[in-house]
């Protein structure tokens, strides 16, 4: 199964705002937390996300990536707004689709799973004319997953706790409208957070004319890389950062790829 997974908005398009948070973030940390559980749980799953950090990126260019890939189903994952007295969460399919249609029969199983525990008033299941739900060439699902601008829905949208419940919400509703198969011999398992990364370092220098040397070599190798400073024993250094990852095993495989152009590098967690 081949999911596009939409964390709305992002970069230059914050999304709604309310209560100190921004719509961008919370729909990206939940987005990398149904990736995240999906893939370390189920098998055959394919996960293509919009974007995995703070990224502009059009609607346009979501749904013809979507398209592109032929994806199997396409998730967007939103927080809504209204005069900050709205509360509670609903999703959305197209408005031109029928009850009966397939995409129909998906929402109302992710409704479903959805509000078993994200611990949110439910106001129901219902249709738009969203450009993601009509541009997108398979069956496509909105979920608002609480309003940004209301206080009690924007205390549990800080919890890191509450995030996770609504990913697996939708990771358990996916499950059963795809009849994905459970890893054998693996009991459920809850990654580490999303936001954790594990950054390479392929280098650290005194001069920053040597790192950005390093940084011209790893491009030239077609490995993206940047210098950052740092203070190490009260003096400034030069790191050359080439990858971050959430996940070890891929930042890994990154440092392996590196040491074979002849630079040594390191995982910094």
């Amino acid at each position: 199964m081949k999911l596009y997974l939409d964390p709305g908005h992002g970069g230059t398009d914050p999304g709604a705002s309310g209560n100190g948070l921004k719509e961008k973030e919370i729909n990206l940390d939940i987005a990398l937390r149904i990736r995240n559980f999906l893939t370390a749980n189920y098998e055959n799953i394919e996960v293509k996300m919009s974007r995995t950090n703070d990224s502009t990126k059009s609607l346009q260019q979501r749904t013809n990536e979507a398209n592109n890939w032929a994806a199997d189903f396409y998730m967007s994952i939103h927080c809504n707004s209204f005069n900050g007295t709205a509360n509670g969460y609903e999703d959305y399919i197209h408005n031109l689709l029928s009850d009966q249609s397939r995409t129909a029969t998906y929402q109302d199983t992710l409704h479903e799973e959805i509000i078993k525990i994200n611990g949110l008033y439910n106001r129901g299941q219902k249709k738009a004319n969203f450009h993601v739900l009509r541009e997108s060439t398979m069956d496509a699902f909105l979920s608002e997953n609480g309003f940004i601008d209301n206080a009690k829905d924007a205390a549990l949208m800080k919890q890191t706790s509450w995030r996770q419940k609504v990913a697996e919400g939708h990771v358990n509703g996916l499950a059963k409208a795809f009849k994905l198969k459970k890893k054998a011999g693996n009991p459920t398992r809850i990654p580490s957070d999303p936001n954790k990364l594990f950054k390479i370092i392929a280098g650290s220098f005194q001069s920053k004319k040597n790192a950005d040397e390093r940084v011209a070599f790893l491009k030239g190798k077609g490995i993206e890389a940047f210098a950052i400073t740092t203070t190490i024993s009260n003096e400034q250094w030069y790191r050359v950062q080439a990858g971050a990852f959430s996940n070890r095993k891929n930042a890994e495989e990154h440092v392996n790829v590196i040491k074979k152009t002849g630079v040594d590098a390191f995982i910094d967690s």
